[in-house]
């Protein structure tokens, strides 16, 4: 077999499913139950659009694996969800499977430009190649090579009208899996001859004369949704499932919550679920809970809990949008990154990375790209709710934001290093007005904030950009006789004071002073550190008022 064409090699879900330790293999199988259902329907083409590292490479395997000829499917399959399903032997591995991963291509169009050795006449971009390549695979298969080599309009770079000629002399159709489709709008962002040119390669294959012969199934997996051109998609027969409009297939893309937890029960397992869920969940799509699956494998299998996200390629391309500072957005991402939720319109959206008109825009291929998660709003399937959705990517966006010129001119990154500065110059009075001003930031959700806890996310939130690489906060922190509501400990022992915090909801910041004293909440630390600073807060329900008394351990 062709690599291309019915692929039989081990790739990473037959890997995963025959590992013997199976405990980071979520079965999903149960995917396949519904492409069968849209095998030779009306809806047999369609596109489902998730960010990097959501698993689309591993569904796009799964699905290989069992269409494939080239594989022999029940050796993979038969312990699986999917062999329980009615529609399991009738469609396994009985089709011509046509298997397109768009980097594959690229690398070899790549080394193929750089060699001219290499040079193939007519075959002068990647779609051209990529056309080529198909054919040269169709061509292993005797019968194919005759039917294609009779017919003098096909050449090295017809792919539709090769099929065309297959379908109509065998009857046979084929399964498309398109692993990475919009690869050419995001490494080839400027060339819009290039993606035209595309796109109407892409329109060939699947039109009505032939394409609903020559097809199955057409199965397209990327980042951005697909191309809009005017009003109209260029592949306007194609579902199309995308982070703004992900249909009900939130379950197959993505580790849920319960799986999650199995994952965490596993003996093999050294981090906790508490951990996984607040460094890698957040992405809430049609109600389901979503962890990004590639950071949960890599937590468990490295025992740590980090930003792996920020390992990612495009954090180049957030760089950029965030640049653009269409109406005010750098300032619209530091408030994301501390809480808040910003309203934006996804409807104009053109699923490209070059023509962004407004912060809308960018909103939207921020969603795409996975950097933020998003929520509808009732009422406007338009309108959505933009939200960091988790630590990971909360740190990933501190990374780029740190290091941006205009990082230390805005006005919430001075807010923090002044409220940092007054507690450690015991100025109650300046730090209680400066968490005034958090409070009444859009970081902070006034309607809840009736507790000690919403009071701690206030002080953390004023705390987030002074502290950052100088202090690791811990929170309910088990200290002398009790726990100590909030602690700031230096980075690095001895270039700084420890900073004791303690909240009173409704009482006084006096009281919370004499709590730190009465608790010896100091005990654990002094030993550690010759310099420990106690701050007591409290907000009052009545007068909508913070006080803060800030003392220096004798």
């Amino acid at each position: 077999m062709g690599s291309i064409l019915n692929p039989d090699r081990d790739n990473s879900f037959t890997r995963l499913a025959n590992r013997e330790n199976k405990y980071l293999f979520v079965d999903k199988t149960e995917f396949i139950d519904i492409t069968n259902r849209r095998l030779n329907q009306d809806n047999r083409f369609f596109a489902l659009t998730r960010p990097r590292r959501f698993g689309k490479t591993v569904t796009a395997h799964m699905l290989c694996a069992y269409y494939s000829k080239g594989y022999a499917g029940r050796s993979i399959f038969d312990q699986l969800e999917i062999s329980q399903k009615s529609s399991y032997a009738e469609h396994l591995n009985k089709y011509n499977v046509i298997y397109i991963d768009m980097n594959s291509i690229n690398d070899r169009y790549i080394s193929y430009k750089s060699d001219k050795s290499l040079y193939i006449e007519a075959i002068d971009d990647i779609v051209d190649f990529l056309q080529y390549l198909v054919i040269r695979d169709l061509k292993e298969i005797p019968e194919y090579a005759a039917q294609i080599s009779s017919d003098p309009l096909i050449g090295k770079k017809s792919l539709s009208s090769a099929l065309e000629v297959i379908n109509k002399n065998t009857a046979e159709q084929f399964i498309l899996i398109m692993d990475e489709w919009d690869l050419i709008y995001r490494e080839y962002r400027d060339e819009t001859a290039l993606q035209e040119k595309f796109i109407a390669f892409m329109r060939g294959l699947f039109k009505a004369d032939y394409g609903q012969d020559c097809f199955a199934l057409a199965y397209l997996t990327g980042i951005l949704p697909i191309k809009k051109y005017n009003s109209q998609s260029s592949l306007n027969g194609f579902d199309e499932y995308n982070m703004l409009s992900p249909g009900d297939y939130a379950c197959y893309f993505g580790f849920t919550e319960d799986e999650v937890a199995t994952i965490a029960k596993a003996p093999d397992c050294k981090v906790s679920h508490q951990d996984l869920k607040e460094w890698y969940e957040g992405y809430r799509i049609r109600g389901i809970d979503i962890y990004n699956p590639n950071s949960v494998c890599k937590a468990v299998s490295r025992n740590e809990c980090i930003s792996y996200w920020s390992k990612t390629s495009s954090n180049e391309e957030v760089v950029r949008l965030i640049n653009l500072d269409f109406d005010g957005i750098k300032q619209d991402i530091l408030n994301l990154i501390e809480g808040a939720q910003v309203q934006f319109e996804c409807g104009n959206f053109q699923n490209d990375m070059v023509n962004l008109k407004d912060k809308n825009d960018v909103f939207s291929l921020l969603v795409c790209l996975g950097y933020l998660g998003c929520s509808d709003i009732a009422g406007d399937d338009e309108l959505k709710q933009a939200y960091v959705p988790n630590k990971e990517i909360r740190r990933a966006l501190i990374g780029i934001i740190k290091q941006q010129q205009w990082y230390e001119r805005m006005e919430t990154i001075r807010r923090s290093e002044n409220l940092l500065k007054a507690i450690l110059e015991l100025d109650g009075n300046s730090a209680a007005a400066l968490i005034q001003e958090v409070h009444n930031s859009p970081a902070v959700a006034l309607l809840d904030y009736n507790d000690e806890e919403s009071l701690t996310y206030c002080v953390m939130t004023g705390l987030l950009w002074s502290t950052l690489g100088k202090y690791i906060s811990h929170r309910e922190e088990q200290a002398g006789k009790g726990r100590a509501d909030l602690v700031y400990e230096p980075a690095i022992k001895g270039t700084a004071p420890l900073i004791l915090i303690e909240f009173k909801y409704d009482g006084s910041a006096k009281d919370a002073i004499a709590q730190i004293k009465r608790q010896e909440y100091f005990k654990r630390y002094q030993g550690q550190y010759r310099n420990i600073i106690m701050v007591g807060i409290n907000y009052s329900s009545k007068t909508k008022d913070h006080r803060c008394l800030i003392e220096k351990l004798a």
